[in-house]
């Protein structure tokens, strides 16, 4: 136990050494909804601990609710609240140190179960020792809350959401840590890169670098995606995000160079002037009423604008 970080565990602790462990890492999202959720699976399955880390939320409120739902769970649960933000990598690596299982399932937050056999299914994957990676994939609901979290929600149900066949044609391209089961000494042996900061692309480059010395298996085992930001969060997070998209296209410059942002992103980095769209794009993009799918376009070529500069 390290001092900075604060341990809290349910009464119900079993001493057997559990064969899945899931992983929650949160960061201000209200984790406890998911915990319920694992929970009314866990009667079932006994060898399934929960362990979950607050990466310094430092929200008194928030962490009092989680903490009153960790210690009233009938299953292991382990929560972790760390004193400071430390990041998405350290908070993976921190929540896989402390599991006692020789599987880990990494769940954002923001997910939820689609099926009641959701665990069930993980586990019979992980006794039938098919895979070394399980990638279960993911869902959105059918309309967002909100007008301005529709566009998140149409970019993640054509990028993100693809069907089962797809997502074994593509490999390792559409792996993400938000519904993904590991071997942990497949993290001890490749690790998630802390040298991605801020959002985007680490998830890819681990699972890049993973497939080509592990079996990585696609399964139907989908979580449902409920945290969908607004338009303004997905323009920031677009134009922040060049530095690790460069370094995801220099450690793994085959995938790259099959994939159309790169393409596109190389062209406008050798179009002069190219910056001088952004405006015009911000605008289309913010525009409820335009077509989501024109929306879509300009959001994606507001994008691969700011990662051609990137290049530079």
């Amino acid at each position: 136990m390290t001092l900075d970080i604060t341990h809290i565990k349910s009464l119900k602790q079993s001493r057997n050494i559990p064969k899945l462990s899931v992983l929650i890492p949160y960061f201000r999202d209200d984790p406890t909804a998911l915990l319920h959720a694992l929970l009314a699976q866990t009667s079932e399955h006994n060898d399934v601990e929960i362990l979950i880390y607050d990466d310094g939320t430092g929200d008194t409120e928030l962490n009092a609710k989680v903490c009153a739902a960790v210690k009233s769970a009938h299953s292991s649960v382990h929560l972790m609240i760390a004193h400071e933000n430390k990041g998405r990598s350290a908070a993976r690596n921190t929540l896989q140190l402390n599991a006692r299982a020789d599987w880990v399932l990494f769940l954002d937050a923001d997910m939820r179960p689609v099926s009641h056999r959701f665990l069930s299914d993980y586990v019979d994957l992980i006794e039938a020792d098919m895979a070394d990676v399980i990638f279960g994939g993911f869902t959105v609901p059918e309309r967002a809350e909100t007008a301005d979290q529709e566009l998140h929600r149409a970019l993640s149900a054509v990028s993100d959401c693809l069907s089962l066949e797809s997502r074994q044609a593509a490999g390792p391209q559409f792996v993400a840590s938000s519904n993904l089961a590991v071997r942990k000494s497949v993290l001890a042996a490749e690790a998630f890169d802390d040298g991605f900061t801020g959002w985007g692309w680490e998830d890819s480059e681990w699972a890049a670098r993973v497939a080509k010395r592990f079996e990585l298996i696609h399964a139907d085992i989908p979580a449902l995606h409920l945290g969908l930001e607004s338009t303004e969060t997905l323009l920031r997070r677009f134009k922040t995000s060049g530095h690790n998209y460069v370094r995801f296209t220099e450690k793994h410059p085959d995938i790259a160079k099959t994939l159309n942002l790169f393409k596109i992103s190389q062209k406008l980095r050798n179009t002069p002037g190219q910056k001088l769209m952004r405006p015009f794009l911000k605008l289309a993009v913010k525009l409820n009423f335009m077509p989501i799918k024109l929306r879509l376009m300009a959001l994606k070529l507001w994008r691969a604008s700011h990662y051609a500069e990137a290049f530079a």
